[in-house]
Order: structure tokens, then C-alpha cells, then sequence
């Protein structure tokens, strides 16, 4: 059955990013110690050129004496008006993790629960929490709850989807704090975020069955997709379907600003991304592709540098800009929230997101942390590497980081 999709309305003035009013059904605000967003005080005032491709819309938005902000961008390019207003309030959330990745109390939220804790949360399939990650969640699930447009949302800290608007039009699905364990050594950490229709034709199933369901929908469905890098800019990358865009966040104004309009990775890099001290856990296939192209003896015929980051959000941006493979090739990785919003902005900036042998957009998630190998680049990368075809890390020795 088709999806339903909201339908278009003018661009309006969109409302400020923080909470509007409390409802008692909803969640509570969150009380942390940095500030809430700026407000978004400038409305969306580009006048509306005639119908065009969104790569001419945002390349015409780039070159202008004053490159758009993300709210402006939404309404030359016609987005719906309840997924801006969504989008809105994920970008506000964004801003105070952002505040709160650089804050000088972050050493100790970033250091993992006690081992009771821990345990809880890789037996139900996921990582070890850390304060950091759970306060990082709380801001998400806080704002997603204000937008008023989110039926569902499923995060890798909680163990189940959270039911919170029986109307919200939209699935929203999302790693909060990607890579937080860095963050004590200065490394970049990331949130990720996929968002879907509500599939109304299961309205009249029970909540948790209904939640369940909408959030394990196919790649295939995605609506929108992006990314929030925190490094020495705070870079947000985002596609509504029709090409992979960047904005980066500027200080002075509180905005997301459009610096990197229809990115396309390279149809081939120079760069491989994966932890080479796994090298002798690794398939004979993997192996032999890795020493080929860093001796320059595959389809290319330069040798391959190795650049690990060993932060998801942060290796995948320098695919995207550089092209190349970026890769995990044991089943560590989830589907839902990690995979599927990042395969989905590798395809539409003109890369590939495989698990070693099948497109990820394609594969229908079972279980809400699902894990599995993920490898993301760019196309002629990527076919060279799934033509050997055992690159998948079976074998799992548990070794920590």
C-alpha cells in the first residue's frame, strides 16, 4: 500500500526550535546547563525561481550573494511544510549536543555506566551506554516530541520505539551521539537520523506492535536523511530525496548556513577506511582487496592511503567529500539507524552503501538493532570490492576498543 505523504503548502515562518508549550502526554523538557538554540529569527524570504531540479536550486542558492540558511533552503525547494518544521527541530537539537560535545564537563559523560549497566544494554543489542549518550537522547527525544510531527521515534538508547503522537505524520529513527567514546580525546562524534511517513495503513493495530512496525521499514521508504559532524565545524549534511546538501553551522548567527550544495562523492578515491589491526580476522577476500589497491595493483592503478577515524560520522564525511571506501566489515553496525540514513546519503550524492554483497537500502530490517557489516563509497570502489566476494567478517574474536 502507498505511503501517504503531507501535502505541499506554501513555506511559512517557521517557530522557534525550543519547546512551545508542555502538554502532559508529551515528554518533559529537558533541564541541562547549556542554552536552548537561538530562536530562528529569520524567515523564509527567497522568492521562488520556476520549477527546477533541486542540484540547479541548491547550486543557484550557493552562488547568491547570501548563501541560504537550512529553513530558507527547505522553502526554495518546496519541502513539505510539516517535514520543515520536523527538520527544524532536529537542527535545534543539533545545536545543543553540539554545545554540549565542546562543554568542559563532557570527559566524565563520556566514560561508559557501571558493568551492570553495561551488560543490560549489550544484551538487548546495544552499546554500553554513557551519560553523554543518554543526555544526548534525552535533548532528541525532547525536540522530536515539541515538533508535534513525529508519530514514532527509534533510537539506539532506547531497547524499544517511542510512541508519541498518534497524528505525527512522520517515523523519525536516529543515533543520537554517534561515536561518544572519542570525545575525551578530542575525536569528532556524530548524530545520524533517518525519517519515514507513518504508515497509517497500521493505525488500528496495538501502540507497540504499530511503533515496532513503523520503525523497522525498508530504506526504500526513507523520506529524508542527514547527518550532524562536531568537529572543528559543526557540518550538517541532509537529503530530501534529491541530491546530498552540507550546512555549516555559524557561530555568529546560530544558523546553519549552505556550504556544500549536490555533493557528490568521486565514481572512484584514493582513500580505504577500516581498522587494518583486524587484518589477520579478516576473510581471504577483504584481505586480498586491501592488498591490491594499497600496492596500486587493482582497478586503479595508484595505491590506496589508509585514513581511520574509527568514528562512523567522521570517516563516512571524508568518503563523501574525498570518495573511496569507507568500511566496518564485522556485523557491528546497525540497519536501522546507522546503514540505512547513511547508504541513503551516499546514493544521492552518487556512492553505494553495501553490506558486502547487497545494496543496504534494500534489505528489510527484522529487529530494531539489527547489526551487520557496513561498507560505503564510492561506485567503482564499491563494485571493485564486492566483486571479490568474501569481505564479510564472520568470525568476531569480541576484542573491545
Amino acid at each position: 500500500m502507498p505511503l501517504s505523504s503531507p501535502s505541499l503548502r506554501p513555506p511559512l515562518a517557521l517557530p522557534p526550535t525550543s519547546n512551545r508549550h508542555h502538554h502532559p502526554h508529551r515528554l518533559p523538557p529537558v533541564s541541562h546547563p547549556h542554552p536552548r538554540p537561538l530562536a530562528l529569527r529569520r524567515s523564509i524570504h527567497l522568492a521562488r525561481p520556476p520549477r527546477a531540479g533541486a542540484a540547479d536550486m541548491a547550486a543557484a542558492a550557493a552562488a547568491s550573494s547570501s548563501p541560504p540558511t537550512l529553513l530558507e533552503y527547505m522553502g526554495w525547494a518546496g519541502t513539505p511544510a510539516d517535514l520543515a518544521v520536523l527538520v527544524a527541530h532536529i537542527q535545534g537539537a543539533c545545536k545543543s549536543i553540539a554545545a554540549l560535545a565542546a562543554s568542559p564537563g563532557n570527559v566524565d559523560l563520556s566514560r561508559a555506566k557501571d558493568v551492570g549497566t553495561g551488560a543490560d544494554a549489550v544484551a538487548a543489542g546495544r552499546d554500553a551506554p554513557k551519560p553523554l549518550d543518554e543526555l544526548s537522547n534525552e535533548i532528541i527525544l525532547s525536540s522530536l516530541q515539541s515538533s508535534g510531527k513525529v508519530a514514532v521515534v527509534a533510537s539506539e538508547e532506547n531497547d524499544l520505539p517511542v510512541w508519541m503522537c498518534d497524528d505525527g505524520p512522520y517515523v523519525v529513527v536516529t543515533d543520537p551521539l554517534d561515536g561518544s567514546r572519542n570525545i575525551e580525546v578530542s575525536i569528532p562524534t556524530g548524530t545520524i537520523f533517518g525519517i519515514y511517513n507513518r504508515l497509517v495503513e497500521l493505525d488500528h493495530l496495538p501502540v507497540e506492535e504499530r511503533a515496532q512496525l513503523n520503525s523497522l521499514q525498508s530504506g526504500t521508504r526513507m523520506v529524508a536523511a542527514g547527518y550532524v559532524l562536531y568537529s572543528s565545524a559543526t557540518i550538517l549534511c541532509i537529503s530530501f530525496g534529491s541530491g546530498t546538501h552540507g550546512f555549516t553551522l555559524d557561530r555568529s548567527t546560530g544558523e546553519f548556513i549552505l556550504t556544500h550544495p549536490s555533493m557528490q562523492i568521486p565514481p572512484r578515491g584514493q582513500i580505504y577506511s577500516v581498522n587494518d589491526a583486524r587484518y589477520f580476522d579478516w576473510p581471504e577476500g577483504l584481505r586480498k582487496y586491501i592488498d591490491m589497491i594499497r600496492q596500486g595493483k587493482g582497478q586503479h592503478p595508484k595505491k590506496y592511503s589508509a585514513r581511520y577515524v574509527c568514528s562512523l560520522v567522521a570517516d563516512f564525511h571524508r568518503t563523501l567529500i574525498y570518495g573511496g571506501v569507507a568500511m566496518n566489515p564485522r556485523d557491528h553496525l546497525r540497519l536501522v539507524y546507522e546503514a540505512n540514513p547513511l547508504s541513503f546519503l551516499a546514493e544521492q550524492a552518487g556512492g553505494r552503501g553495501s553490506d558486502g554483497k547487497d545494496r543496504i537500502l534494500s534489505i528489510q530490517p527484522v529487529k530494531l538493532h539489527q547489526r551487520l557489516p557496513l561498507f560505503l563509497g564510492s561506485m567503482e570502489d564499491m563494485l571493485e570490492l564486492e566483486s571479490y566476494g568474501d569481505v564479510q567478517q564472520k568470525v568476531n574474536p569480541g576484542y573491545e576498543v
